[in-house]
């Protein structure tokens, strides 16, 4: 099967393979090729180049992108899709005054999500699913992380993970599967903390890495949550069966976690409201991505991540959407990066980076995905008819999507 787009206005984020990330002033850098064709065999992107030199071959399909922008699908490296019902209750409770603690400390939140996760049986939660799935595919999202965490019992995370294993194999887009046993303390586990853990660890995780369930694990470390000593210990049992750390950490409060997370090589660190100079000093030099979720800032009004303040002082940072049903209910990556540069002040250059090469590297997939190189998955955005790229963020309520192609097929 062979695909070639021409007449590309804008092709963007054209990189050599072996770029796994940027940071700093380099996030500012979006490289383009102007009056361009690519070239689609089967699931790969086999050739691009300006039009003068588009090659006389024969092909499947011709796709005329004249006026059109096309750059990589999004790469969202922080979701928990995989749900049961819905939180819309909490919503208007926040309206009415109360806080996310508030709320978590009268049974909502977390173990809320839990208790409906708990109630419904797998297949159910998997059509839930993927109807959530089908949707971030057509919004432009080519690749995806899904956590658990919304069992909080053995079975329940099971469960999840087989529901998320479920989704990878039916789907055509890039799915990480990520272990969040350690999201919050059931009920019962509430003066017992080490007795949940040792379920996590005893229990959980030797099932989960029997069926091969999981490539990363999580924990949310977070003042009222996991300590920073409770994290440690989730991430030191996650090591022992190969999974990469990947943790929700500076939500609320910043409790020197981001230091552990560094120390125990973790992939990713998330959330990151609150940043001290401290934590900045800390994320300097390692390979752990700083992830920033400016929807979920968005919906439950807290502050947000200080990108600028980051990015300036030559970090990198990746976007994604933290789509849940509590904090965040959308999967819609235009819309993150489109808040990222009216909220976080991160030039569109800077938002396209952190959604695309630096959310692959965060999912560990930046060989594969993230960028247009030769080689890597044909996954890709055509926009439609645009001014220039600065109109994706800022015309941030228009869906500006014309085709979405993934696994080098049009969806």
């Amino acid at each position: 099967m062979k695909l070639l787009i021409t007449n590309i206005t804008a092709l963007l984020q054209v990189r050599n393979a072996g770029i796994e990330k940027v940071s700093g002033a380099a996030m500012a850098e979006l490289p383009i090729i102007e009056n361009a064709w690519l070239l689609i065999e089967d699931n790969i992107i086999a050739d691009f180049g300006i039009m003068d030199n588009c090659p006389e071959i024969m092909v499947d399909t011709i796709i005329d992108a004249t006026g059109k922008t096309v750059l990589p699908a999004w790469c969202d490296s922080h979701t928990h899709i995989v749900y049961a019902g819905n939180r819309e209750q909490e919503f208007v409770d926040r309206i009415n005054g109360l806080s996310y603690e508030e709320i978590a400390a009268r049974g909502g939140g977390i173990l809320n999500s839990a208790k409906k996760l708990n109630e419904t049986g797998e297949e159910e939660l998997y059509q839930q699913s993927k109807v959530r799935l089908e949707e971030v595919m057509q919004q432009g999202s080519g690749a995806v992380e899904i956590k658990s965490g919304y069992g909080l019992t053995v079975e329940g995370e099971l469960k999840m993970l087989r529901v998320i294993k479920r989704l990878r194999e039916k789907y055509p887009v890039a799915i990480k599967a990520t272990f969040l046993g350690a999201h919050a303390f059931p009920a019962e586990y509430k003066e017992n903390h080490s007795g949940y853990i040792d379920l996590i660890i005893n229990e959980m995780l030797p099932k989960i890495a029997d069926e091969k369930l999981a490539d990363y694990i999580d924990a949310f470390c977070e003042t009222g949550y996991f300590s920073v000593e409770e994290t440690e210990r989730i991430m030191e049992a996650g090591k022992k069966y190969g999974l990469q750390a990947k943790i929700h950490v500076n939500q609320f409060t910043a409790i020197n976690g981001i230091e552990a997370c560094v120390k125990h090589n973790a992939l990713s660190v998330d959330h990151l409201e609150i940043v001290t100079d401290e934590d900045i000093e800390v994320l300097k030099n390692s390979n752990t991505m700083p992830v920033a979720l400016p929807t979920c800032s968005f919906f439950i009004s807290i502050p947000y991540t200080p990108a600028r303040k980051m990015i300036d002082a030559g970090l990198p940072m990746a976007l994604a959407t933290d789509f849940n049903p509590g904090t965040t209910p959308s999967g819609n990556m235009n819309l993150v990066v489109a808040t990222a540069c009216i909220k976080m002040k991160m030039t569109p250059e800077e938002a396209i980076n952190a959604a695309t090469i630096n959310g692959a590297y965060a999912m560990g997939i930046s060989e594969t995905h993230g960028s247009i190189a030769k080689g890597k998955r044909a996954n890709l955005i055509i926009a439609k008819p645009l001014s220039s790229y600065y109109q994706l963020p800022y015309a941030f309520g228009s869906n500006l999507i014309d085709t979405v192609i993934i696994e080098g097929k049009i969806i």
